[in-house]
Order: C-alpha cells, then sequence, then structure tokens
C-alpha cells in the first residue's frame, strides 16, 4: 500500500503519536457526554481512583438522578468559571472539593509523582459532538480527566487544503452554541495543516480571531523545514506531551477579567501562550535555573509580542524557580515605565497564587523596604521611582538574590540609574568611618553589576548601551567570540521575536505600508535694507523652522488634518477610528490644537480635539496646561480619547512611549523623527484589533528614507558592532587638563569632603574657584571643556558596570565633574546669532502638498549599530558665511520649486470671491432660515476662509485683507471686500442673485 496522504492519514499519525509516544488514552464517541460536553467514562473513573471516599460520601453515582445533578452543577461551573480555573482550584460540590487534576510533582516529590500519574490523558478522532447533529464531528479533541482542552481542525497541503480551510471551518461549521466550543468549556481550538498551526481561545463565528502558532522561519513567520518529520510536529511532540501541557496549564493559560470603568461593565478574555512567548519564558528559566544569580540576558521582542504577559508568566514562575542549590532568587524586582503593568501582573499572577501575600507595588523606598521586610516575593516599580528609591535602601539584603525585570530596558538603564541599582543590590556601600580610599574601592565595585541580582531585560529597540550591558558575545560553532579587526567582540540579544515576524503573523499591523509625505514649499522676501551675513548651513534650518511655524502654516497643515480626518480616518474601524498629531513643541501643540478646533467647528463637525503636554506653557500672555485647555484633568486623557466626541489627540512629547490605544489609526507628524523616536512614535498604530485592517501615515515632517533607516535597525535582530573603548576616557581627560580648569589636588580635597558628608560651604568654594577658570578660556575652549566634561561622566558611569577593573582617579574625576558641569554657565557666542534672520525676512507664500502614498519597504537582514560613539574632537565649527540675498535664493531652490501664480492673481482672487461664497452651503442655510445679521456673518467667515486658501500661492492678498490698507480716500480695503461680496450675493430666502463685481 501507498502512503496515506490524505487527511485520515495525517488525523492517524497524530493519533499514533499521542498514544504509543506520549501515554495517551484514545478515547471513543460512546465515552463522550453530547449534553454536557464530558468524557464520562474517564471523568468518573479518574474521581473513584483519586478520591472514592469523597465519591461514596457524596453519592454521585447512586442514581441516574443524582449523577444528573453533579453533571448539571459541573457543566454550570464550567460555563461560568470556565475549564481552566475547575481544572486548576478543583470543583466544590456539597460539602466537598473534589480535585479535578492532579498537578505536576516537584523533582523527588514521590508521592506527588504517583498523584500526577493518576491524570488521564486522552484524545478522541472523529468526536461526533453535537447532540442535536449527531453526524457532525470534528476531527481531533484532547481531555485531561475528561474535561476537554483542545480540539483540533487538520488539514493536509497533499489534498490542496491547508490551514486557512481548517479557520475557516472553525468561523463557519463549528457553532459557539455546542458547548464544547462555547467560551471557557474549552481552552484553545487549532487549525493545523502540516505547514502551519493557528489559534483561538473564543470561537465567535465570523468574528473568530485567529493567531498563528508556529515558531517563525528566517526571522518572520511560518515554520521551519523539518528534517526529522512534518514542519507542525513540534505540536504533538513537544506542545502535547503530558509535561508540558501540565506546565501550560499549571502556569500559563488563564481567563482575564477586564472592567470598563465608565459602565462597570466586565468582559473576560481566556489566555493561551504564543510559541515565542512560550519559548522564551521557558529559555529564560532553565538558563536561571543553571547559570544561578548574577547573570544579564537581552530579550528583543517586538511591540505586538505579548512582553507584559511574558513579563508576568516569568516573574510568576521565577518566585518558586530552584536548581541544585535551592532557591535561585528571594525577590524579583519588576522595573517598568507603564503604570498598568501593576495591575496586569498582579491579574496574572492571581490565577496562580494568593496575589496579596507575593506582590507589592512600591512607589518609594520605605514602601520597598517594607516590601522586602514583609517578604513579598514580586515587587513592581515604576522606572523615574526606581532612582529615587534606591537611595534610601540600606545594605541589609545583600545576602539576598535578587531578579530584576527591565520592561523597555532602554529607557530604564541610563548609567547613573545601573550603577545605582548595583551598589543598592550588592550592598557594597561606604561606611562613614571607611579611609577615603576605602569608599572609592567600595563605590567601583558596587557599581558593577551585582553578583547576586540577575538581570532579564526586555525590549523592542535595543540601543547600543542596551546591548554592551546586556546582550551576549557573538560566537562561532566552536565557543569563541567572534572579534572585529580592532580585537573587540560584537554583541547580540539572547532571544528575538522580530518585528518582520510580529507583522507577518499578523500580531500588529505594518505602519509604513500607507505613509503619505507632505513636502512644503516657501517663499520668502528680504526686508533688510542691506544685505547682512549669515552661517548659510545653518540658516536654511532657522529659515525652514521659521516658516514651518508660521500660525498661517499651522492653520494650513491643521486644515489637512481635519479634511482627512471626517474624509478618511473617522469611518475606520468600525467607525471609531482615531488620530494622533505629533508636535515639535508644546507651543506647536497648542498652535495646532487651537487651529484644528476651529477647522472642527468650522465644518460643524461632532468631534473635538484634545491637547497633551507636560507642565504650564506661557501662550499669548496666558499660562496654559492641558486640563485649562480640555476642560478636565490631564489624568482622563486616556480615557477620554477612548469616547466621543474626541477622536485627535494633539501631543508634544507625551503619548509617543508606552501609549497602547488599538482604536488610533492614523498618525499626522510634524515634527524630526530619528531613531528609536521614529519607531516608538510611529509604532503607536500597530496594535491589532477587530476591524482595523490598516493605518496610515501623514508625514509633514520628515524624509521617508530617514524613517525606512530608522525602522530597519530594529526590523530584525539588531547587533552591536563591536565594544566601547574606555581608552577614549583618557583621550577626553587629554583634552581637558591642560584647560587647567581644576587640579588634582582640588579634585582629591573635594571628593574627600564630599564622601565624607561635610557641609555645602566646604564644597561650593572648591567649584566655584574652577568655574571662574573656566569662565576666562576664549569660547572654543569652554565649548570643548563643557562637552568633554560631559561625555566623561555619562560615558565612565556606563563603563563602570561592565568594565573588569577600576579606576580611583577616574571615579574620583567623574563625581568632581558631575557637580562641576551643573554649575558651568553656557558658552555664549560673541558672533552674529543666526536667529537674527528671521527679522529681516517675510513669509510671502505657503503651499503644502501630499506626495504619492508609498509602502516603505525595509531590508530583510539583520542591522549592526555602532558601540557607544565618545567624542574627543569638539570644538566650534568654522561657520560658512553668505548673503542673505544668496541664502533666500539658496532656500527657494529646495523649498520653493513649484509653480507660483502670475501678476494678476489678486485681481483674480477678488473676482472669484463672490461665486466661492455664494456656494458656501452654511452661507446658503442661512440665508434661507436666518436673518440678515447671521447671514452676513456667514458670509464674512466664508470670505476669510477663502483668503485663507489663496495663501497657498501668495500672501498679498491676505496681507491685504489682514493689515485693513485704506486708499486715498480712507476706505477700508477689508470693508469693501467684505460689503462687495455680501451686497452682491446675498437675497434674503436664498437663491443668492449672480455676483457682478
Amino acid at each position: 500500500m501507498p502512503t496515506n496522504t490524505r487527511e485520515n492519514g495525517f488525523e492517524t499519525l497524530i493519533v499514533d503519536w499521542l498514544v504509543n509516544q506520549n501515554h495517551y488514552e484514545q478515547g471513543n464517541n460512546d465515552d463522550y457526554n453530547q449534553e454536557y460536553a464530558i468524557d464520562e467514562t474517564r471523568l468518573f473513573r479518574f474521581l473513584l481512583d483519586t478520591q472514592k471516599p469523597y465519591m461514596d460520601e457524596l453519592r454521585i453515582l447512586e442514581s441516574e438522578t443524582e449523577k444528573k445533578k453533579f453533571l448539571d452543577r459541573l457543566s454550570k461551573k464550567l460555563s461560568d468559571s470556565g475549564v481552566v480555573e475547575v481544572l486548576r482550584k478543583g470543583f466544590k460540590y456539597k460539602h466537598r472539593t473534589l480535585e479535578m487534576y492532579m498537578v505536576l510533582p516537584s523533582e523527588g516529590n514521590h508521592d506527588a509523582q504517583i498523584l500526577y500519574d493518576k491524570n488521564i490523558f486522552s484524545v478522541t478522532r472523529q468526536l461526533q459532538y453535537s447532540k442535536e447533529y449527531g453526524r457532525l464531528a470534528l476531527d481531533l479533541a484532547v481531555f485531561i480527566n475528561g474535561l476537554p482542552i483542545m480540539t483540533f481542525e487538520l488539514k493536509n497541503q497533499f489534498t490542496k487544503q491547508n490551514v486557512s480551510d481548517a479557520e475557516g471551518q472553525y468561523k463557519k461549521d463549528r457553532s459557539p452554541s455546542e458547548l464544547i466550543f462555547s467560551f471557557k468549556r474549552c481552552l484553545v481550538h487549532f487549525a493545523v495543516d502540516d505547514s502551519e498551526i493557528r489559534m483561538c481561545t473564543e470561537l465567535k463565528g465570523e468574528k473568530s480571531f485567529f493567531l498563528p502558532f508556529n515558531k517563525g522561519f528566517n526571522d518572520g513567520a511560518g515554520n521551519p523545514p523539518n528534517p526529522g518529520g512534518i514542519k507542525t510536529d513540534y505540536l504533538w511532540k513537544q506542545i502535547l506531551t503530558k509535561p508540558e501541557l501540565s506546565n501550560i496549564l499549571e502556569n500559563y493559560a488563564q481567563v482575564i477579567e477586564e472592567k470598563d470603568e465608565d459602565t462597570g461593565k466586565k468582559s473576560y478574555k481566556q489566555i493561551f501562550p504564543r510559541y515565542h512567548q512560550l519559548h522564551v519564558v521557558k529559555a529564560l528559566l532553565a538558563d536561571a535555573a543553571r547559570d544561578g544569580a548574577g547573570h544579564r540576558y537581552l530579550i528583543q521582542h517586538s511591540a505586538g509580542s505579548g512582553k507584559s504577559n511574558s513579563i508576568a508568566w516569568l516573574a510568576h514562575q521565577l518566585v518558586t524557580l530552584k536548581n541544585a542549590d535551592g532557591q535561585v532568587f528571594d525577590t524579583i524586582i519588576v522595573v517598568t515605565d507603564r503604570i498598568n503593568l501593576d495591575k496586569q501582573i498582579k491579574d496574572t499572577i492571581r490565577q496562580f497564587m494568593q496575589v496579596s501575600s507575593t506582590v507589592g507595588w512600591a512607589k518609594d523606598s520605605g514602601e520597598l523596604r517594607q516590601l522586602l521586610d514583609d517578604g513579598k516575593r514580586v515587587i513592581i516599580t515604576i522606572v523615574h521611582k526606581f532612582q529615587f528609591i534606591l537611595n534610601d535602601i540600606s545594605d541589609a539584603y545583600k545576602h539576598k538574590k535578587f531578579a530584576i525585570i527591565i520592561d523597555e530596558a532602554h529607557s530604564s538603564q541610563n548609567g547613573s540609574l545601573s550603577a545605582k541599582m548595583n551598589i543598592v543590590l550588592s550592598g557594597n556601600v561606604y561606611n562613614d568611618g571607611d579611609e577615603l580610599e576605602d569608599k572609592i574601592n567600595s563605590l567601583i565595585e558596587g557599581k558593577r553589576m551585582a553578583q547576586n541580582a540577575s538581570y532579564f531585560a526586555f525590549t523592542a529597540t535595543p540601543k547600543n548601551k542596551t546591548l554592551e550591558m546586556f546582550g551576549k558575545t557573538i560566537v562561532d560553532e566552536n565557543g569563541n567570540p567572534i572579534l572585529n579587526e580592532d580585537g573587540t567582540k560584537k554583541s547580540e540579544p539572547h532571544y528575538v521575536y522580530t518585528m518582520k515576524q510580529a507583522i507577518e503573523e499578523h500580531f500588529i499591523l505594518d505602519v509604513l505600508k500607507y505613509y503619505t509625505p507632505y513636502q512644503s514649499y516657501y517663499h520668502i522676501v528680504k526686508t533688510a535694507a542691506d544685505d547682512p551675513l549669515f552661517d548659510k548651513k545653518r540658516a536654511q534650518s532657522v529659515l525652514r523652522s521659521y516658516v514651518e511655524n508660521q500660525p498661517y502654516a499651522v492653520k494650513e497643515k491643521a486644515g489637512i488634518i481635519v479634511e482627512h480626518f471626517h474624509n478618511s480616518v473617522k469611518s475606520k474601524i468600525g467607525g471609531q477610528g482615531r488620530a494622533m498629531v505629533v508636535t515639535s513643541s508644546i507651543q506647536r501643540a497648542i498652535e495646532y490644537y487651537y487651529a484644528i478646533t476651529e477647522a472642527l467647528q468650522a465644518r460643524r463637525s461632532q468631534y473635538r480635539a484634545i491637547v497633551a503636554f507636560s507642565g504650564d506653557a506661557n501662550y499669548n500672555g496666558q499660562t496654559l496646561n492641558e486640563a485649562k485647555i480640555n476642560g478636565f484633568p490631564s489624568s482622563q486623557i486616556e480615557k477620554k480619547f477612548k469616547h466621543n466626541p474626541y477622536r485627535i489627540l494633539v501631543v508634544a512629547d507625551k503619548f509617543q512611549t508606552g501609549y497602547d490605544e488599538p482604536l488610533l489609526h492614523t498618525m499626522y507628524v510634524d515634527k524630526g523623527l530619528a531613531d528609536i523616536k521614529a519607531v516608538q512614535t510611529l509604532s503607536r498604530l500597530n496594535r491589532c484589533y477587530s476591524g482595523k485592517n490598516d493605518v496610515f501615515v501623514l508625514d509633514f515632517a520628515n524624509d521617508p528614507a530617514d524613517i525606512q533607516q530608522a525602522f530597519e535597525r530594529y526590523y530584525k535582530t539588531t547587533v552591536l558592532s563591536g565594544e566601547t573603548d574606555a581608552n577614549k576616557l583618557n583621550d577626553l581627560i587629554d583634552t581637558m587638563e591642560p584647560m587647567q580648569v581644576y587640579t588634582q589636588d582640588q579634585i582629591d580635597t573635594f571628593v574627600g569632603l564630599y564622601l565624607g558628608n561635610a557641609p555645602r560651604e566646604e564644597l561650593d568654594p572648591i567649584i566655584d574657584v574652577c568655574v571662574e577658570a573656566y569662565k576666562a578660556l576664549d569660547l572654543e575652549d569652554q565649548i570643548a571643556f563643557k562637552s568633554s566634561a560631559k561625555t566623561f561622566v555619562r560615558t565612565y558611569n556606563f563603563l563602570s558596570s561592565i568594565l573588569p577593573y577600576g579606576s580611583h582617579n577616574w571615579e574620583k574625576l567623574s563625581i568632581f565633574l558631575n557637580l562641576l558641569v551643573a554649575k558651568l554657565p553656557r558658552p555664549q557666542s560673541e558672533e552674529d546669532d543666526v536667529r537674527k534672520i528671521i527679522e529681516d525676512v517675510d513669509l510671502e507664500s505657503y503651499r503644502v502638498v501630499a506626495q504619492d502614498t508609498i509602502a516603505i519597504r525595509l531590508a530583510d537582514e539583520d542591522a549592526e549599530i555602532d558601540a557607544i560613539p565618545v567624542k574627543t574632537d569638539v570644538g566650534i565649527p568654522v561657520p560658512e558665511m553668505d548673503t542673505l540675498t544668496h541664502i533666500i535664493a539658496t532656500f527657494h531652490d529646495i523649498w520653493g520649486n513649484c509653480d507660483w501664480t502670475d501678476e494678476d492673481k489678486i485681481k483674480r482672487q477678488i473676482a472669484d470671491l463672490p461665486d466661492i461664497v455664494k456656494n458656501d452651503e452654511a452661507y446658503q442655510n442661512a440665508m434661507r432660515y436666518s436673518d440678515a445679521q447671521n447671514a452676513r456673518d456667514e458670509s464674512d467667515r466664508a470670505v476669510f476662509e477663502a483668503i485663507m486658501k489663496t495663501m497657498s500661492s501668495g500672501m498679498e492678498l491676505y496681507t491685504a485683507f489682514q493689515d485693513d490698507m485704506r486708499n486715498s480716500n480712507n476706505q477700508s480695503f477689508k470693508k469693501w471686500l467684505l460689503d462687495m461680496v455680501f451686497n452682491s450675493t446675498y437675497r434674503p430666502g436664498g437663491d443668492s442673485v449672480h455676483p457682478q463685481v
């Protein structure tokens, strides 16, 4: 007989493996109770085998009536709480709690192993699940102790069907009204073929959402070729083994409750780990058990990878992790920049243990110390609180072992915070009675990565500093480091789930697929009587900033935003689409907010904008903040933005990182973005949501090539090309010492006093003398000294945690310079400030034009980033001076290259105004349904809007209208124009007359 390549052959292959290799039992349809969706035979066999005294006492099997009462209550509990909770926590029936599953034993626990072996894992093929439609059957179902855990629909590419057909079968033919397919009654449903696997935890007909459960191939979707079998056999050979399925059930599977703060309505989500989540958590646990405390691990997991769940699962299991030496860690500290992660971790861990006795939230150092003293096993804190918390912890914990899980490591691992963390956790703090040398030694030793703490650093966008601190050295097949020509090592993350794979697997959306750059064109005129000289390179940047930030330019772009939002965004995501406007400054955000609000009101829009920025700002003589402008507290911005009428969020350095709003569909960018900032900002759009099929970026400020370069760094694996050269510190010292701002005696005296807790009266005089010496330097030396000092402090703080050696001189100089730099005044140039150029020019014309929408394609290759730069060639660049006339001409070559109107444009614009106004819908309605004054108001408004639109081809008409120029008869041009348009178009009741100009 030839090989059975049909679907039933695929089914036989899986079942044979589970039964013969994994020691499952094979069930049949006679064992299955369709009314309750339970393998009744195995359920009662398990209960009688493990808890017969209770079964006898409860008389469950005494009669069919008693058995039905039991099954009715069990069925209700399964529907209410779910199969996961029933298996994990047991089932209360009358006065007894029946265990429905025996947990995995700890190593060496013989009695627990005997109990665990009594669990019945079974698989039934062609399960006839429907009581009403008896012939309906699904391909496979897996049960534990008679309760359904997984269902499977199998397809076979040899018979020209694939995983999409299996998914479609679940959506079209497997009704959620059938008990085995109803929410929470079964843990997960798998669509499987011989190449790919997809899973769904809640069947909802056509709305069922399936996620890939694939390993990934070439850093993308799919599975690699399997030299030992079928591509997808890891599902039954690894995931469905008894120990692994038990591990998932006990440590990962859960039902999450989510509550709407406004309505109080609760919703539930069933969680099953994705393959990459299961892989990374298991791998990190194995690494930690093998290595013990004192190691570092970097995980580059893309946005959309489910990082929060991965962190929660890791934290929960690190609590109980043991190796041959006993408990691996005493305390797990999670450092995050997301406040909501606290609740998420608590909700996750609550599924597995008593959260009140396990998890604590530290808002300050006193709380952290108390939590440690109380024996809390998991402590969560926000990164910006953590550095202050560390200040006040004693050395009482140096004998404890810590696991530090860092969420978004690039933002929480600056040099000074890292050093402070290491000092505290290692307990290497100096005592007041120590000699200066001993204090310095304690500081040097303490700054190194603490040997009693392991670091698990998660990030989607690893910086060079993050890779050098937490990454692993790249080695060859023999385990030897691969060295660069200069002998330095390369570093890479320990585990990677790439942006490429997340996009291809539809965990996140591709934010670069529909990218529309806008090009601005300007025409400026020289107003200066003479022709002054300016640095032409810097002048171009200043001039562009000047024209882009003109009120008219902001209004023009605000109009584009509102028009695009109404035409292309509001109807997205089932009519829930929202947009974000990213601005370059608080001042610009406020201007955009008012311009967008005005544009929304002008078109009678039902929607409103929100502005978000930190602190107070002076705007047109007023002190404003978010709450004053928005009319509600800052704390409510995220909540308000989820509900109408708020649809457009205008931001200045807020909500560009860590903000997760799935309804965000479009981003309008009017701010220069580069590297990580570009990736983080645009990635706010990438969250998936039901009905969210695409996202858009409209960019007024950036070159698509720069955005492409930024994303390519983090599209696949990010590799560090080398190591930071510690000798650069000596180069910086060689730059500073000849300037004689400080002496070694001053450093030694100052550091001795400082570490000895001397009063400030003794410290400041030393620093102040050095400040005066700095002021006496010429401008170029001031710039060189201050730049070198800042670079030294920043670089040393980082290197001190990873170098295998220390230097007393470096440590003391770092302490001294850190405080000196804070007092050094900013170098002031005596040369002509190039910003004065804006006093000598006027904007004459402005136009912003949409370019073709493009899909930015990213290179399918790993990206190398350079080691931390230590700049030693500081100084003042030599300006290249040119006349204002030539600078403007060059500016027009770059930014003014479009067709402007002819000299008769103003006459033509004026002649066109009545026709434009008479067709204005609001003006027509006012004539029909309102009085003359309201009609006049609408006419004047329409005139102003029409004049604003003429500015794209010239500022003359706008300037004349705004300046309200008068002729020789002292007649107001503005009044004449408004009267002319209204008198030539107005007719009470509508049907405006044909204008005669």
